[in-house]
């Protein structure tokens, strides 16, 4: 089936353009970089798309790509499709009908006894049926499918956010896993320099067996460290991959490398800001209240029921005038008003109307919650970025003294005035410290991907709906919308 020029829009107006895991910078409309093109090519699978990815991958190639292949977001885009279908199917319920009855019939001789000598019949209608008055149930029809063809292309717009927003912190913890595994191979290689140092002092006669059994056992510690980093960082690949819809290569691992940085960088709105501007934007919002206006629409459908329905019918008619010679025929035209009105139906209308307004007020209820669940997620994100940000701050300072400390440890141990246990403990305070900062800028770049999400800011969209909600966006923002994504 072809897509539907807007469906296509749909995919590709979400405009994204980041380097690292910083915030978006100036968007353009670019699905895929040139470079992403051409590894495009590569492999591809039984369905046509592409199923693995070799090379270097940047957060930018790496969201286009999600954008064109990931599952719910191709889903996302058949239900618009569906969608459209449902419009098409109401909107033909105040259009004409036109239907051609062709119609033979032979019988038995047998069975013509008392009712005539003609055993053969036929006849051919044209005929064009128009639906006059339907109690207004046909033009609400049309208003729900349309609300519902936009609640659908809202919800693919939420899932192309929660995708975005999925891929920078998948992408973000794939960086932050391959950081923890220099950090551990730095770690596992003081520890090798320690006991290289030790055995050198043991064999010169200046320390004692113990230095050197301790340092193998710290040696010893350490690798498990490294092996931990090095299979945390594999399953951030495979779950990266999965996202993008990759399959795994012939070896089961990745064979893409994800490069970048993990920069902290910050956002201008306050939290009073951020609330405001997240109800005016988020597509899942939207979705909850043109589902308010399917439902109202929905009620007026019901209510039809308590008024008549009239149809027109005009068309031409052919049909045999003897069995005995089929080709005589006699023809002309018919015309027609059908009408009915349902004057005790046994309260069956009365009940419908009762449950599609039930229905009405369930959406209403389920909007509300909506706000509620996104004016969380915004408090939330940015309680994260507060905590995390001060977490930063605070561990910069710590693995400078770390470093400075285990400087110091080891002269002490070379001039014979310290100890080995100084010199270890100094080791892991500096791992430590480097692991929790590391870990921190991961969960700062996540919580900022996450925060970009609960307030609509990740993705930009050419407006193709007219949403009442729009100007309150613009007022919120009170500058142009590029700049909300400069650091």
């Amino acid at each position: 089936m072809k897509l539907h020029p807007l469906v296509i829009n749909t995919l590709l107006l979400c405009i994204f353009s980041s380097s690292g895991s910083a915030a978006p910078q100036t968007p353009k409309i670019s699905p895929v970089e040139s470079n992403l093109a051409a590894k495009e090519n590569q492999a591809v699978g039984m369905s046509g798309r592409r199923r693995q990815l070799e090379g270097k991958l940047e957060l930018g190639e790496a969201v286009n790509l999600a954008l064109r292949q990931n599952p719910e977001v191709l889903l996302g885009l058949r239900e618009i499709e569906r969608k459209y279908g449902e419009v098409i199917e109401a909107r033909a319920q105040a259009l004409p009908h036109v239907a051609l009855n062709p119609y033979f019939q032979q019988k038995d001789r047998a069975l013509l006894s008392g009712f005539g000598n003609q055993n053969k019949s036929w006849n051919i209608a044209l005929e064009v049926r128009q639906t006059l008055y339907a109690g207004g149930a046909v033009n609400a029809g049309i208003r729900s499918a349309k609300a519902s063809r936009d609640a659908a292309f809202y919800s693919v717009r939420d899932t192309l956010d929660q995708v975005v927003s999925k891929v920078r912190q998948q992408f973000a913890q794939v960086l932050a896993t391959k950081s923890l595994i220099g950090v551990a191979e730095e770690s596992v290689e003081l520890a090798n320099e320690q006991l290289k140092d030790a055995t050198n002092r043991f064999q010169a006669g200046t320390v004692p067996r113990f230095n050197v059994l301790r340092a193998e056992v710290e040696v010893a510690s350490v690798k498990p460290g490294l092996i931990r980093a090095k299979n945390d960082h594999l399953i951030a690949q495979l779950q990266l991959a999965k996202t993008l819809g990759l399959d795994a290569s012939e070896t089961g691992k990745p064979t893409f490398v994800c490069v970048g940085d993990l920069q902290v960088s910050g956002r201008p709105l306050g939290l009073s800001e951020s609330l405001t501007l997240a109800k005016a934007r988020r597509a899942s919002l939207k979705s909850k209240r043109e589902d308010i206006l399917v439902q109202k629409e929905k009620v007026a459908m019901k209510m039809a029921g308590y008024k008549p329905k009239i149809d027109a019918t005009a068309g031409y008619q052919v049909t045999s005038k003897n069995s005995e010679k089929l080709e005589e025929t006699v023809h002309g035209y018919f015309l027609g008003v059908n009408g009915s009105w349902k004057i005790f139906d046994s309260f069956e209308t009365t009940g419908q109307v009762a449950q599609a307004k039930s229905d009405m007020q369930k959406a209403l209820i389920s909007y509300e919650d909506e706000v509620q669940k996104v004016e969380l997620e915004v408090q939330r994100a940015f309680a994260d970025l507060q905590q995390y940000k001060e977490t930063i701050e605070s561990q910069q300072q710590n693995v400078k003294q770390a470093v400075e400390a285990l400087r110091l440890a080891q002269e002490r141990l070379s001039a014979g005035a310290g100890t080995q246990l100084e010199v270890l403990d100094a080791r892991v305070a500096l791992t430590r410290a480097r692991t929790t900062e590391l870990q921190a800028r991961s969960d700062y770049v996540r919580s900022l991907a996450d925060y970009d999400r609960a307030t609509a800011t990740d993705t930009v969209y050419a407006e193709s709906f007219k949403d009442p909600l729009s100007q309150l966006e613009k007022k919120v923002l009170r500058f142009k919308p590029v700049d909300l994504f400069k650091p």
